[in-house]
This record gives C-alpha cells, sequence and structure tokens, in this order.
C-alpha cells in the first residue's frame, strides 16, 4: 500500500519517477490528440481544394511534416519540464559534439530525403497525378506520382506496380515530366525485306497493320532508310497516345506484320 500511495502522491511532481512517466504519457496523448486535429484540419482543406481543382501535392505534404512538428514540440516541452533531463542536457553539453556527428551520420539519409521532399514540393517538377518517366532498379519505368511523403516518392506504373523511391534519389536524377511535355510519344520500327520484294505492296501491308494496332493514335509514314545486296529497310513511324502504351504497340506491330509477310509470301532479310 505504501508504493501505491507513493506512486498516486507523486503523478504531477515532475522531480519523481511515477511524475515523469505520467507527465509523459500526458505529452505524448496530447501529442497524438494534436496530431491527429492537424490530420484532420490539413485533410478536410485538401479535400475542398481538389474539389476546386487545386494541386494537392504541397497540402498533403504540409499535413505529413506539421504532424511531425507536433511530436518534436512534444519532445522539447516534455524535456523542458521534467528537471532531471534539464539537468542531464546540462551536463552533457560537454559532449554535444561528438553526439551531434554521431546523431548526424545516423540520420543523413532520412534527413537527405526530407530536405530533398521540401525540395519536390517547392520547385515542383512534377506532382501527384503526373505521368513521370524515372530511372528504377531495373532501368528507365513510367509511372504516376501518388504521393510525395516526408521520406519516398510513390508511382503507380501501367501494369499495377508500386515503385518507391526515396525523395534524395529522385530529386538527384534526370527525369521526365510527361504530362507536361507537348511532345507526342512516337515509335519506330524497321523491317528488311529480301533483295527482289515489291516494296509497294511490303510498305502497304506495314501501313494497313499499323493502322489496325489500337494503341497507335496515327500512323506517320514508312520509308526506306536503307538498301543493301541483300535488301531494303522499310521503317514505319507513328505516334501514340500515351507513353506507357508504346512497347506493346510495338509488339502489336511486328507480330502482326510478321503474319501477313508470311501470309504474303513477303521473305524478311
Amino acid at each position: 500500500m505504501t508504493t501505491l500511495n507513493y506512486w498516486v502522491d507523486n503523478l504531477l511532481e515532475p522531480k519523481t519517477l511515477p511524475g515523469a512517466l505520467f507527465i509523459g504519457v500526458l505529452v505524448l496523448l496530447g501529442a497524438w490528440i494534436l496530431g491527429r486535429f492537424v490530420h484532420m484540419v490539413i485533410h478536410g482543406y485538401l479535400d475542398r481544394a481538389q474539389a476546386d481543382g487545386a494541386d494537392p501535392t504541397g497540402i498533403r505534404f504540409l499535413g505529413q511534416f506539421g504532424k511531425l512538428l507536433v511530436y518534436i514540440i512534444a519532445v522539447l516541452v516534455y524535456a523542458h519540464v521534467i528537471p532531471a533531463l534539464q539537468k542531464f542536457g546540462t551536463a552533457g553539453l560537454a559532449s554535444v559534439g561528438v553526439v551531434s556527428v554521431v546523431v548526424g551520420m545516423a540520420a543523413q539519409s532520412t534527413l537527405s530525403n526530407l530536405v530533398a521532399g521540401i525540395s519536390l514540393v517547392l520547385y515542383r517538377p512534377f506532382k501527384i497525378g503526373d505521368r513521370v518517366q524515372v530511372s528504377g532498379p531495373n532501368g528507365a519505368e513510367i509511372g504516376t506520382i501518388e504521393s510525395i511523403d516526408l521520406g519516398y516518392t510513390t508511382l503507380q506504373t501501367a501494369d499495377g506496380r508500386r515503385l518507391v523511391i526515396p525523395n534524395s534519389t529522385i530529386a538527384g536524377q534526370a527525369s521526365i515530366n510527361l504530362s507536361q511535355s507537348h511532345s507526342t510519344p512516337a515509335i519506330s520500327v524497321a523491317f528488311s525485306v529480301a533483295s527482289g520484294t515489291d516494296i509497294d505492296a511490303a510498305r502497304k501491308i506495314l501501313l494497313d497493320v499499323a493502322k489496325a494496332v489500337p494503341k497507335i493514335a496515327k500512323v506517320n509514314g514508312c520509308f526506306i532508310t536503307g538498301v543493301s545486296g541483300g535488301g531494303t529497310v522499310l521503317t514505319l513511324t507513328a505516334t501514340c497516345v500515351n507513353a506507357d502504351d508504346i512497347t506493346q504497340a510495338k509488339s502489336d506491330l511486328m507480330e502482326n506484320t510478321k503474319k501477313r509477310f508470311d501470309a504474303a509470301g513477303v521473305k524478311i532479310a
């Protein structure tokens, strides 16, 4: 009973262990409630802004940064209220240089991602909803920006994959914002037909096949781009509506042309 009375009597005394723990719980609970309130306010404003057609990129990032700031302030308030932490801070001033270096090295990646995220929001090379081309682990990737968080930028690719890239990485590489590009994604496919082939017939097959490919928006033409003793090179150029369609359009074009060439007796050199 004596121990229980001690804990009860010292719950609000910051100099004691029960008081320090109880105040810590109160500060943590207050930070959580305030963080939820900030989250609700920011996202309420975000919903209204999106309904008005505003860009949600900066608002989402601000909401996350606001919640982080609430917890940082809570830690500072707690350290100021608890006398033991004040004394510890005073005693540790002599080693603050070493501690700063260690903490800085440990948090270098996290801090660089945070700073890069702020840079992405401020300079707006792209925003949520934009289609961009970036360098991924397996080469060039095209996807739609889903979110720019404190540490990472998330893209949704056309085949349903979710590509998560550290902010520092995506801010430090060259990326192409396809949503802000005025150029139309183009494809070019070359076929080498054997010597003696009727060029006009082969060209007509190529043009007919290209016009029948659903992902091709416009056929620009079919041109002779090379002549040799073994045959003639015909290059068909076209444009797609979306850059994501280029790979599939080229595959369909080559497959269907090969079938039509075989049926018409056109030999590929």
